[in-house]
Parts: C-alpha cells; sequence; structure tokens
C-alpha cells in the first residue's frame, strides 16, 4: 500500500519571521497521528530554522535543489552531504523551473537524482510537459523521454528508491489545474512505463492544487499525493490539502 504524501514547497518566498508563524501553525494544526506523510520544502538559508522547529514533529524537511558535486571550489552549490547533515528526507530534482530557468538538461538531472540517493535521501523526480506539447498531442512523449534517461541512468531499481511527481508546465502558478482525469491519465502511463516496479512508487500530482481540488484528485487511484506551491504557504489552506489525502 502507497503511503499518500503531500510535499510544500515554498521556492523562493518567506523570510524568518513569515516561516516561523507558518511552520507554527503548521505544527499544530498537524499534530498527532495521521495516514499521510506530510514535508515542506523552504529555501535554502530557512533550512536550519525549519530543521529546528519540525524536529520533534511529524513533518519532514524536503531541500528544492542539489549540487551533483560532493565537495570543493563549487561557490553557490550545496551538496547532498549538506543536505542530509541538515535532516532532509527528500530532495526535488528535475523541477520545471530549474529545467526552464537553469537550462538544467536530462543528464545533470540524472546525476542528481543518484546523488540524492548516494546520500541516503529521497528523490522526488519532477516530470511536466508545457502548453504547446499538450496541445500537439506530446504529453506522453515528453514525460516518457523526461522519465526514462533517469531509468536508463539508474535503473528501475535505482528509480524506485526515489518519487516521481507529475507537473504539467502549464499549471504551475496560472490556477488551471489539470483535471482529475487528465492527472490520472498521465500516472497511469507513468506507472505502465515502469512495469511491475511502477506499482510500489509514489506519484505525486502538481499544479495549482487547491483545498477544492484535491479531494477529487487523490480519488484516481494512481494519485498518490501532492507537490503544492503556492497553497502551501498558508498553513490551514495546506493543512486542508493534507486532509484531503487522508
Amino acid at each position: 500500500m502507497r503511503r499518500r504524501l503531500i510535499v510544500g514547497n515554498w521556492k523562493m518566498c518567506g523570510d524568518f519571521r513569515t516561516n516561523q508563524k507558518r511552520l507554527e501553525d503548521l505544527s499544530s494544526l498537524w499534530f498527532g497521528v495521521h495516514q499521510a506523510e506530510v514535508s515542506v520544502s523552504p529555501a535554502y538559508p530557512y533550512l536550519a530554522q525549519a530543521a529546528g522547529m519540525l524536529e520533534h514533529t511529524n513533518i519532514s524537511l524536503c531541500a528544492q535543489d542539489v549540487s551533483t558535486r560532493e565537495n570543493g571550489a563549487f561557490t553557490g552549490e550545496v551538496s547532498a552531504a549538506m543536505l542530509a547533515d541538515m535532516g532532509c528526507r527528500y530532495v526535488m530534482v528535475g523541477h520545471s523551473e530549474r529545467r526552464h530557468y537553469h537550462n538544467e538538461g536530462y543528464d545533470l538531472i540524472a546525476e542528481k537524482f543518484q546523488a540524492v540517493c548516494k546520500a541516503k535521501m529521497i528523490p522526488i523526480l519532477c516530470l511536466g510537459e508545457t502548453t504547446a506539447d499538450r496541445e500537439a498531442d506530446r504529453t506522453f512523449d515528453v514525460i516518457g523521454r523526461q522519465l526514462l534517461k533517469v531509468v536508463n541512468a539508474c535503473g528501475l531499481e535505482g528509480l524506485a528508491k526515489g518519487v516521481v511527481a507529475y507537473e504539467p508546465i502549464w499549471a504551475i502558478g496560472t490556477g488551471r489545474a489539470a483535471t482529475p482525469e487528465q492527472a490520472q491519465d498521465v500516472h497511469s502511463y507513468i506507472r505502465e512505463i515502469l512495469g511491475p516496479e511502477g506499482e510500489q512508487i509514489r506519484i505525486l500530482y502538481g499544479g495549482s492544487v487547491k483545498p477544492d481540488t484535491a479531494e477529487g484528485l487523490f480519488a484516481k487511484k494512481d494519485i498518490d499525493g501532492a507537490l503544492v506551491g503556492g497553497a502551501s504557504l498558508d498553513a490551514r489552506d495546506f493543512v486542508a490539502i493534507c486532509r484531503a489525502a487522508e
């Protein structure tokens, strides 16, 4: 049985005071034992703050990115070992904003996936297609290529150590979420590519997930949780999404 996972991606938002209030609210609202697993992903400068405040809670820590380098003279980079040392359980790799704004290619993303696994953390591999891809009926082709590049580098057994997140780029930050049926079609396709190993791998949906859309998404058999952007900045909205996954 795949345990539902909800990850809040705070992106480059927040400051020390805002984060403190958000983490306090989230910890109190999500107190106790739950079926769903919850993780939050603040920006790098606030990982230590979040790690300290979440230490005795049931909420884990996720990093937004990672370097492929282990250590050395790589100014501005953060290694997987450093993230593990901070207490991160999850690390996102291949988010569409990294692919688009930083020109991260398939090979680099596969290397990052492997670096996270080597550091004994769980990579969250992000996949997604553009509006042009969807309108040209290239969704499955794009998703398949993004996924298989990591499979070819790590093997199915290696990929099974991680989580997959389907985030249609046309739905990220636009308020235009994929319908549960559209999301299910892609999740089912991903699981089909992965074969028997795919039955064990959690596949999350991301892209303008809101409290009023979460229940419909989680009702689909291949959607195992969500990677939440804007709605994760409001503790009550985020917890409402988490509760929909119970």
